[in-house]
């Protein structure tokens, strides 16, 4: 089956001109690039949702810290662009930085504010700044009606959710669940780091998550027991922390507590800090649930 390419735009104005073509009903996926599986996952969402789709290029030079992956961050332009048009995609915004931040950094950024400095934010000062600042413009720019986030960065898709309720912007965001390897891998597009061996010790990320999730019908400590108990075995995955936190405060659940939670994992196999989590239910009821 031939799929017809998307139309490119990599400035403003092309982007402008593109747009206009493509009336109200649009929704996007903003990407950093080294499309996989997990971004082809929102594309179909928005697909079967949205009349049109727009996909963001851009590798967002703000939230990278010094010292961080920025310039072995993997970029597989004409690899992503294929995705794109195999899942019907209308549009690619791939900009350069001097179209995104024509002014160099800009002086005035969107704060995460607190929920912005814990789990994520603790290891990576300043990152979420970065995201929802490149973000905003990115909805000011493209005006969709909808954007599509995976569940697999939770703080992220938080945060996005409440900049858009917040600061009032007009576009609904939207949700799509974790896509995962056979084996329970997250899908990222880090993954591409691991080694054979890497890959083997990164599988328990996604155990301890499961294991954590079939405790829930009995309370917040044997959730944490189960899930701890998996990752210890597991002496090559250095693990920066394991919480069981409420899903929209991110504080650490009390063991009296019962509703929705979320058990989020982070640690560093081999060279490559990876990140996960599921929600789940505590209670009588208990166990991993639907995303929301």
């Amino acid at each position: 089956m031939t799929h017809e390419t998307p139309t490119i735009a990599y400035s403003r104005d092309e982007l402008q001109t593109a747009r206009a073509a493509l009336g109200d009903d649009v929704g996007v996926v903003m990407t950093m690039g080294a499309l996989h599986e997990g971004h082809a996952r929102l594309i179909r969402q928005a697909r079967q949702e949205m009349e049109h789709v727009v996909v963001t290029i851009f590798l967002n030079p703000l939230q990278f810290a010094a010292g961080e992956d920025l310039s072995r961050y993997p970029r597989t332009f004409e690899e992503d662009l294929t995705i794109c048009a195999r899942e019907g995609v209308d549009l690619v915004f791939a900009p350069s930085p001097d179209v995104v931040y024509p002014d160099g950094e800009p002086g005035v950024r969107i704060s995460a504010g607190a929920l912005g400095n814990v789990l994520e934010g603790a290891a990576r000062p300043g990152h979420f700044d970065g995201v929802l600042t490149v973000v905003a413009k990115m909805l000011h720019l493209v005006r969709p009606s909808r954007a599509y986030y995976g569940q697999k960065d939770a703080q992220q898709l938080l945060l996005i959710k409440r900049m858009a309720r917040d600061l009032d912007f007009p576009t609904e965001v939207v949700a799509v669940e974790t896509a995962r390897e056979k084996d329970g891998l997250a899908l990222s597009s880090r993954n591409r780091y691991l080694t054979e061996t890497d890959r083997e010790v990164a599988g328990c990320l996604s155990q301890a998550l499961r294991a954590g999730a079939d405790m829930a019908r009995i309370g917040p400590a044997a959730v944490r027991r189960a899930a701890r108990d998996v990752l210890v075995r597991e002496p090559l995955a250095l693990i920066d922390y394991l919480v069981l936190v409420h899903p929209t405060e991110l504080t650490e659940v009390a063991e009296w507590y019962r509703g929705p939670a979320l058990l989020a994992v982070a640690g560093r196999v081999g060279t490559t800090r990876l990140i996960d989590n599921l929600p789940i239910e505590l209670g009588p009821d208990g166990g991993a649930r639907p995303i929301s």
